[in-house]
Order: structure tokens, then sequence, then C-alpha cells
């Protein structure tokens, strides 16, 4: 396994990040503790979550299962010295809380959220908290894939930046939080949240939560060079575009017990693009004797401004065969070929 700096901290995170958003509904409790004891066995050390998760799909009745899985997994092994553990408090907007009532992140749900994550994952401490999304809203998600000025008042954005931030201070202080990090945030709210926390001595994001794969590099534009020249790795989720890489979904299938039996589209992923442009990364593949879900992951992880990758399963099989990523590592000839299909299919999702 390679470990990496997260950002400025003292922190060494694994190469691959076990993602955890099918605990407590696509797998169970047991499968869940398996998952764990596998990647932990491969080296993993970073576990990523969230206080919604489980979201396949999402409810009331499920939410924070996927925490509390963890913290079972924790009491049962005492092992969580061994774990550095990332959740997630959500952004304004969202219902997915019972009686949070779509309330914005401010220090009053911050400290609500973090006592909630706390109970559910069995510890005292959280090593990395992120913003799910920020309160102005966020392009990702597919929802628009442009920026919205409409509405937005710099000033108010960061105030509201400036109180969290001093809120996750004193989080820190009472030893609740050791890191912050952000997540589907754009280049301009990572700066933002940066010269804040450095003109009031705040905490400093050491991470950001992104989407990235072969289908979608949006990062590899300004966010890349901000990662590198501002120590903020990123944290890459959907590194299989939900498992469209696989190639599972290629003639437009929808195999039993997969993600599709929830969400039809994969969160808008799914769109005509798609198809042949996995077309040309599974040729890859094919001419290099690659599996490509290896050779996806693997891509991910070669990049320079990456912290960790993360990764989700349903089944060890799965899990297995994505930890094997982190031994592959890709030739010039592989690059090359990746580039061209990526010039032929710019953005696809």
């Amino acid at each position: 396994m390679q470990y990496k700096k997260l950002g400025r901290t003292d922190i060494e995170v694994s190469a691959l990040c076990l993602g955890s958003m099918t605990w407590g509904t696509q797998n169970s409790e047991a499968e869940g503790h398996g998952q764990i004891d596998i990647a932990l066995n491969h080296g993993v050390n970073l576990i990523d979550t969230a206080e919604m998760y489980p979201v396949t799909p999402i409810n009331h009745e499920t939410q924070g299962r996927t925490e509390e899985i963890i913290g079972s997994w924790f009491a049962n092994t005492g092992r969580r010295d061994d774990v550095i553990i990332a959740t997630k408090v959500i952004g304004g907007g969202s219902s997915a809380i019972k009686d949070r009532e779509g309330a914005d992140i401010s220090p009053a749900t911050i400290r609500e959220a973090v006592e909630g994550s706390l109970k559910r994952l069995q510890t005292d401490y959280i090593d990395l908290y992120q913003f799910h999304w920020p309160n102005r809203g966020s392009y990702h998600f597919r929802k628009y894939w442009a920026f919205d000025p409409s509405g937005q008042d710099r000033n108010k954005t960061r105030d509201d930046m400036a109180e969290c931030l001093r809120t996750l201070g004193e989080l820190v202080n009472e030893g609740k939080i050791r890191h912050f990090g952000t997540s589907n945030e754009s280049c301009w709210g990572v700066s933002q949240f940066l010269d804040i926390a450095e003109a009031e001595g705040l905490p400093r994001m050491a991470s950001i939560q992104n989407e990235y794969s072969l289908l979608c590099r949006i990062y590899d534009l300004d966010l890349a060079e901000l990662s590198i020249n501002e120590d903020v790795g990123l944290l890459a989720y959907s590194p299989l575009a939900a498992g469209i890489l696989t190639g599972k979904y290629q003639g437009d299938v929808t195999p039993a017990g997969s993600r599709r039996t929830f969400s039809e589209n994969l969160g808008g992923r799914l769109t005509k693009n798609v198809f042949p442009a996995v077309d040309g990364y599974l040729a890859v593949s094919n001419k290099h004797g690659l599996d490509p879900s290896q050779m996806a992951l693997a891509f991910c992880i070669s990049r320079p401004f990456m912290a960790s990758v993360i990764f989700g399963a349903t089944t060890n099989q799965q899990l297995e065969n994505s930890l094997k990523a982190v031994n592959l590592s890709l030739s010039d000839d592989v690059m090359a070929d990746i580039q061209s299909v990526r010039r032929e299919h710019p953005m696809p999702i």
C-alpha cells in the first residue's frame, strides 16, 4: 500500500480509501464489518462515511446506519486507533436528516451533527470532518455543470465560512475533531476557506472530496493547480463512475443487485455519450491486458494532486479486485492510449 500526507497535517492516508455508503441497505452490518477487515488487512487505513449514509436509497429510517455499523466494528474489535475516519455534515437545502428541515451548515448544525456522528461511531474523536457541499449550492452532482451567480452574496458567504471555521476551531480544541475538509466545492470556495483560516488562525482545510474518474475530469483544471500549490489533496469519489467503468452497464443493461436498480441513470452519469467513451477505455484495458476497474483506479492514484481514492464495493470479490489497483503502475503506452480516448470523449458525463 502507498501512503501520502493528508494536506499539511501529520496524518498519512492510504492511496485507497474504503467507501461505506452502501452499508445499511445494500450491505448488512456483518458485510460492512467484513469489508473493513479485508481492507485493513491490505493496508487501507482510511474509511469515508457521512451522517446521511447509506444513500442507496436515502431515507430517514436508515440515515446514520452506516456510521453505526462502523461504530459497532470499533466496539467489537477495539481497533479505533487503526483507522482514520472521515465523515461529513450535510449542506443546506437537503431534507436527508430528519428534523433538521434543510438547515444550512452553521455553528449549531455542525455541533449537532458532530455529536450525532460521535455517538453513532462510538468514538471520542473524528479524524477528518468534512462539509458535504456548500450552503450556497454546488454545480456538482451533474445538476447544472455551470455556475449560477444569482443570489450569491460574497460578504455573507465569507461571513458564514468564518463562523463555521471558528466552530471547527473550538471542536479541535475540545478534541472532538482533528482536521477539516470539504466536498463538492469550487476553486473559489476552497481559496476562501484557506484565506480565512490563514487570516484568523483557524483550522486549515486538509482535503477536498470531489468526483474524479476517467469519465469525469473537471478537477484537472483549476482545482488541480490549487491542490498542488496549497497542499489540499483530493479525496476522489466515484472513481469507477458508479460502476460504469467496469463495463457492466454496456449495452444499456441493469445487472441484478447493481446500483442502477436504485438509480436508473446513476445520478445523471448514464448519458448517450457514456457508452462509446467506456468502449474506448475498455479497449485500452483489453489491449494492454488490464482489468478495467484496476486500470481506472490506478489512473486516479497516479494523479499528482491525489490524496486518496475512495472506492466502494457490494461484494468481497469486487473489494479484493479493486484493492489490487495499488500494485498496478500504468505504462507510458497505457497513459497515451487513455489520453487518446479522452481527446475523443472529453466530457461524456
